[in-house]
Formats: structure tokens, C-alpha cells, sequence
């Protein structure tokens, strides 16, 4: 499947207030209710219906599941009872601990829960069976329109729910999250990071617990303070120790959230506490600092309070930091707002946002270790010109996105290794080829290639001049991406291949018969004898000509010139618009044809007759075009095979198609001023998708 990102241009990250509507009829959340009020009829969401494919893509249910909204359940059903809290998050049959994780953070910043569960919705006085969740995608935050018919099993919740048995909130925002991603089963299985930059739009950074800084403790504090997301996790060694329960109560491949974190007095000393979230609601921590561990009994019970410390089995508990980095092995942190990232709250972080695809035969060039293709992957321009205050280097936050992808589950598709390099950029601008990349290391890359939704890391550099890489880590793997900058100070940024520029000599003048060269005038001789007394040949007859001479070349796998691309080249050369070509045109036209020739050869690395459609960037600014990426794209999907060979005839008639494009580029612009107004990237573009 293809994926072609159509707009490359730089965006700002869109005002919190300007969710996208995104139901198929194109209607708001409130003109779909207030349409339902005036028929005095409950909402039925046709865009994720009450049916198995809402529910699984790949698998049959394993009970009868049974669609009831939520007063067909209870007589009394609230959307929010006392307020939304951690405790009204109990995960139900569906493997998505890492969504739980993330809502019982998000439940701790009442702005931000406030942003993505809008408080305005109950079942009282104007209910009509709708609601409606914020989530942030891929710089956009989108407004999910859901019917409140909830999958049940003996008038049972059979998925998230709260411990209020008539309490809907979470059990509903589940739902929209599932409708975002496809379906229910797509939520199986991820990372708590992923769902906590849905709800906020900030950026994750990840911690291995065994490498943190010496002040990690510190950092956490901060983090909760600031109103971040926080969650860790313990890792498995093999699929078996999934969700396998440790002798100390702690469950390996699980993910917890993080509610807080405090020192308490005692015995004379201060001791450092931390309070993870079990989202089961239940199965917790029976080490030091446990609900009924000794060690409680020398804290007062003012300080018991003051840190809310139970005996419930509710899932949470307190434990000493150093136990907690005893045994656990990832934090995941996201970040609210850029403007919170830096140590002060007051710190500006500047941000830039570009979209972008991997093609397969085109932009899908792998990591470093494939550098006949890594250059042909997307690259961005990075100027980094302010130091950060009182230091020598500029800090910036690097995050890739891959996008989608859970979306796209139920076609087979994955979570791909994704990751990224930074080079210092050389004067020249344009795509850096592959000979830059051979001889010049990175300064920085991301930490590692994984396969989760985003990569992230912390990046400090002189100011300079940088050209970052995303990629994937094996070549022609294809998916849309996102890659966000958050600069300290004032970055700026630019797509090295956001422009079409096309560079074409003159054509020459048509000389006399007494200034033909020898090999003219054998043209000459064979253009008379196909063409007859008028000198002009057809589509036909020049498709005999050109076959006649070319195959004589055996320095290319070559089976004929089509017929359509001889159309191609009269529409091309014919100044008269017979549609024929006479002979100075066709000696014009045998020029371009032999630069072309050369151009080919030289761009079959292999000398295998063919050309990687990889090195068609290259080919076609040597032939004088240069392309954005998005028509590369296009032109390989059009004329590159399955293996990604380009032969000669489809070489030739792209580059025909392109000339031809820009020569009536150029004819209209001089007849009708306004037409200048179309972008030749726009125009360009439109001529070679017909």
C-alpha cells in the first residue's frame, strides 16, 4: 500500500480549542445531538456501528457479546460520579493496560482530563444517547463522536470500567479511543506513552531505570509537578513472563501508572517514597512500604493521611525509590506543553512540525547500514543559530511519529523500527547524496532504532547548520510520518526537498545540410527513407526509427520504445501541431535523447541494463530536474516495477512528460500573467497525475 504525504509545508501546532469535527457526515458533535433532540431519537454512530467489526478484525468473540447503553444497564447511570479519578479506571477483558495506565495519569491534571472527557455530558435533561472525546493525532487534535451502546456480557461491562457500577465516563472514552484506532481489538498491546500524548499532544521521553541520571528522583517530582504523565514498567524476557506476577506482587510486561511520589520521616531519617498504579484495580506491591508492611508503623497517622496511604487492594501502593529502581526498568514521561519541558517552567520551547512518507522505490531508504539507499530518505534542514542561556550548545527534542499504524492493524500492518540520524550540513543546499553520507559520520542519532509509535531523544548540538534523516531501519518499508523539533531557542526549519526546480539548456538552433555531422547525415538518409518526399514522420514511423537505432545499444535491457512514448515525444517537439516531426525537430529531439542516454548509463550502478528507481532522484537532477519528494514518489509508483527497475522507455517517457510539463508551464505563464499564480510545484504535480 502506498503512502504519498500530498503536503509537506511547515505547520504550528493548532490552538488547544480547534478540535477537528471528524464524523462522516460532516456535522459537529452538537449539530449531530441537537439533530436527535428535535426527533426524539438516540444517537446510532454509523461510522463505528454496534456490530463484531467495532469489536475484533481478526478473531471471533469469545462470548456473546451483547450492545446496551448504560440505562439499560443500571436504573441510575451518571457520566462522572464525584468527580473523574484513578480509581474509576478497572481494566476489563481486553489486553489494554497501557490506555488504562495512561487515563489514570491524565486523571491527575483536571485541565487536561478536562480537555480530553468534556465535563458538559450526562444522561439527564437533554440526553440523547451521543458523546464526544478530544484526542490529539499527529499535530491536529480531533473531536470523536461515539453512541454510548457499550459491549456487555451478562449486564456486565466486558471492557474498561469504573469501580462505580453506574458510573460511564471511562467505559465512554474507551470506546471513542477504539473508534480512533478501528476497533477495540487494536488497542491490544502498546505503549502508555503512545495513549498519553493522544490525550495531551506534549512529547515522551523514555528512561531505562537502571541508566538514569543520579537526580532521576528529582526529575520525577518535577514531572508530577508540572502536571506531566508518568507510567512505568517491568520487562519480560520471553512472550511466556507477559503479565507473569513476581514473588513481590508486581506483574512483568504490565504497565503502571504513576500518581506520586514524596519523602516521609522514619526513624530519624528521610525516606524517599514512590506510588505506581496497578490499573487492574487490584494485585499490588508486597515489599517495604507496602499497604500493610511494618515500616508504616513509625509514620504518624497525620502523615498516613497526608499521603492518602490505604489497606485497600485498590491496585496502588506506596514503595521505597530504591526498590523501585530495583524492579522496574522503563518510566515514560510525556510532557504536557513544550513551554514545560526545561527545568523552569517558564522556559519557550519553539516548535516546527513536518509531515512526510517512506515510499518503497523511492523515500523508503533504511538506516545507515543500507547506503546505496539511506540518502534517498526524506531530510529536513535544521538551523540551529542561538545558544541555550550561559551555554555552548543548542538543546533540542527530536521526536519521530510513525503514523496510523495501529489503524492499519487489520490490514497487516505493524509498528515498524523506525529511528533517526543528524549531519552536519555542507554549504550546498539540494538532497545530500550518497557520497555524503559515506565519508561524513552523524553527530547525533536517536538513541535506538524500536518499533514503537514515536522515537524521542535529547539532543544538544553547536549552533550549525543540520540535515536530520528519519528512516526506517530495513529499506522499502512504507508509512507516514511525523517528525516534531522542540528547540530551547528559536529554530528554523525547511524540507531540503520541498520545491521543484527545473534547469534546462536551450535548445540549439537547426543547422543547414552542409553543417551536418556524419552521423546526421545517416539520419538524414534513414529519416527520408521512413518518411517519404514531405519529410515528417508519424508516431509510428518514428517508433520504427528510434527501435531500429536502439537496439543496436547493448549497453541497456532493452526491449522497444512504446508507442505512446513517441506520442509523447511529438507532443513534445512539434512546433507546427501536425503532429508530426520533421527532420531539424527529430535532429533537436536526437540530442536531448543521447544526453538522456548518457544520464541513464550513468546512473546503473549495477550496469545491469536497468536503473534503481533509488538513484532516479539523482538521474533526474543530472538530467536538470529537481523534485520534491511527493512527485518522486508519484513518478515511482507509476513507472518503477516490483523490484524497483526503471527501463530506458519508462526513463525516457518520464522525462519527456516533465519537459513537456514545464514547457507549458512556461508558455501559459508569458500569455496570461495571473496564471503565474499557480505554483509550477502545483502545476507540475497536476500534469503528471494525469
Amino acid at each position: 500500500m502506498p503512502y504519498t504525504y500530498r503536503d509537506a509545508r511547515l505547520r504550528s501546532p493548532p490552538l488547544p480549542q480547534s478540535a477537528h469535527a471528524t464524523h462522516s457526515s460532516g456535522q459537529t458533535y452538537e449539530e449531530l445531538k441537537c439533530h436527535c433532540q428535535q426527533k426524539g431519537t438516540l444517537f446510532e454512530d454509523c461510522d463505528f456501528p454496534a456490530n463484531i467489526s467495532s469489536l475484533f478484525y481478526s478473531e471471533k468473540p469469545p462470548i456473546p457479546f451483547v450492545w446496551k447503553r448504560p440505562g439499560e444497564i443500571v436504573k441510575d447511570p451518571q457520566f462522572i460520579t464525584g468527580g473523574a479519578t484513578r480509581t474509576d479506571i478497572c481494566q476489563g477483558d481486553l489486553g489494554d493496560c497501557w490506555l488504562l495506565a495512561a487515563i489514570a495519569s491524565l486523571t491527575l491534571n483536571e485541565k487536561t482530563l478536562a480537555r480530553v472527557v468534556p465535563q458538559d455530558q450526562n444522561f439527564g435533561p437533554g440526553y440523547a444517547g451521543i458523546f464526544h472525546f478530544q484526542f490529539w493525532q499527529h499535530n491536529e487534535w480531533l473531536d470523536i463522536v461515539i453512541d454510548d451502546r457499550l459491549p456487555t456480557f451478562k449486564d456486565r461491562l466486558v471492557f474498561l470500567h469504573s469501580s462505580e457500577h453506574n458510573e460511564f465516563w471511562s467505559a465512554l472514552l474507551e470506546k471513542a479511543y477504539a473508534k480512533l484506532n478501528g476497533s477495540y481489538e487494536a488497542l491490544k498491546g502498546g505503549s502508555t506513552l503512545e495513549a498519553m500524548e493522544d490525550f495531551t499532544g506534549g512529547v515522551g521521553e523514555m528512561y531505562e531505570v537502571k541508566k538514569a541520571p543520579e537526580n532521576f528522583y528529582e526529575i520525577l517530582g518535577k514531572a508530577l509537578e508540572r502536571g506531566s504523565l508518568v507510567g512505568c514498567s517491568i520487562d519480560t524476557s520471553s512472550a511466556a513472563e507477559s503479565e507473569a506476577r513476581t514473588p513481590f506482587g508486581l506483574i512483568k510486561g504490565h504497565a503502571y501508572s504513576v500518581t506520586g511520589i514524596d519523602e516521609v520521616s522514619s526513624r530519624g531519617r528521610k525516606v524517599q517514597l514512590i506510588r505506581p498504579r496497578n490499573p487492574w484495580g487490584q494485585v499490588e506491591w508486597n515489599g517495604r512500604w507496602s499497604d500493610n508492611s511494618p515500616e508504616w508503623q513509625s509514620v504518624s497517622p497525620s502523615e498516613q493521611k497526608r499521603l492518602c496511604q490505604t489497606v485497600l487492594d485498590d491496585g496502588e501502593f506506596w514503595m521505597n525509590f530504591e526498590d523501585f529502581k530495583t524492579h522496574f526498568d522503563k518510566v515514560e514521561i510525556c510532557n504536557l506543553t513544550p513551554d514545560a519541558l526545561g527545568d523552569n517552567a517558564t522556559n519557550k520551547w519553539e516548535v516546527t512540525v513536518h509531515q512526510g512518507s517512506w515510499v518503497r522505490g523511492s523515500t523508503a531508504g533504511g538506516c545507515r547500514n543500507f547506503l546505496d539507499t539511506f540518502w534517498t530518505n526524506p531530510q529536513i534542514k535544521l538551523h540551529l543559530t542561538e545558544k541555550d542561556d550561559g551555554k555552548d550548545e543548542c538543546t533540542f527534542i527530536a521526536a519521530l511519529m510513525q503514523k496510523n499504524r495501529r489503524k492499519l492493524r487489520k490490514l497487516g500492518a505493524e509498528m515498524l523500527t523506525i529511528g533517526y540520524a543528524i549531519y552536519e550540513s555542507p554549504s550546498k543546499d539540494g538532497h545530500l547524496n550518497k557520497d555524503f553520507f559515506r565519508y561524513n559520520p552523524s553527530k547525533a542519532r536517536s538513541k535506538t532504532y524500536i518499533n514503537l509509535r514515536e522515537v524521542s531523544d535529547r539532543v544538544k548540538l553547536p549552533p550549525g547548520d543540520y540535515v536530520i534523516v528519519p528512516t526506517t531501519f530495513e529499506p522499502h518499508q512504507e508509512a507516514d510520518f511525523c517528525l516534531r523539533i522542540f528547540s530551547e531557542k528559536k529554530a528554523i526549519t525547511e524540507n531540503v526537498d520541498g520545491n521543484i526546480d527545473i534547469n534546462l539548456p536551450e535548445p540549439p538552433k537547426p543547422t543547414t545540410p552542409q553543417q551536418e555531422t556524419e552521423e546526421e547525415k545517416q539520419f538524414r538518409a534513414l529519416f527520408k527513407q521512413v518518411a517519404g518526399e514531405d519529410m515528417e514522420i508519424t508516431a509510428e514511423e518514428l517508433e520504427y526509427v528510434l527501435n531500429a537505432v536502439l537496439k543496436k545499444t547493448n549497453t541497456i535491457a532493452f526491449e522497444n520504445v512504446s508507442l505512446m512514448t513517441c506520442r509523447n515525444i511529438i507532443s513534445l517537439m512539434d512546433s507546427s501541431g501536425n503532429g508530426k516531426l520533421e527532420f531539424n525537430e527529430f535532429k533537436i529531439f536526437w540530442d536531448k535523447l543521447k544526453k538522456w542516454l548518457h544520464v541513464y548509463l550513468k546512473f546503473d550502478s549495477d550496469k545491469s541494463g536497468t536503473m534503481s528507481s533509488y538513484e532516479l532522484r539523482s538521474a533526474l537532477t543530472a538530467a536538470g530536474f529537481q523534485l520534491n519528494n511527493y512527485l518522486l514518489q508519484l513518478i515511482v509508483l507509476r513507472y518503477a516495477d516490483d523490484q524497483f527497475h526503471i527501463d530506458f522507455d519508462d526513463f525516457l517517457n518520464c522525462l519527456i512528460r516533465l519537459e513537456n510539463a514545464n514547457r507549458v508551464f512556461l508558455a501559459l505563464s508569458k500569455k496570461n500573467r495571473d496564471f503565474i499564480n499557480l505554483n509550477i510545484n502545483e502545476f507540475i504535480t497536476l500534469t503528471m497525475n494525469i
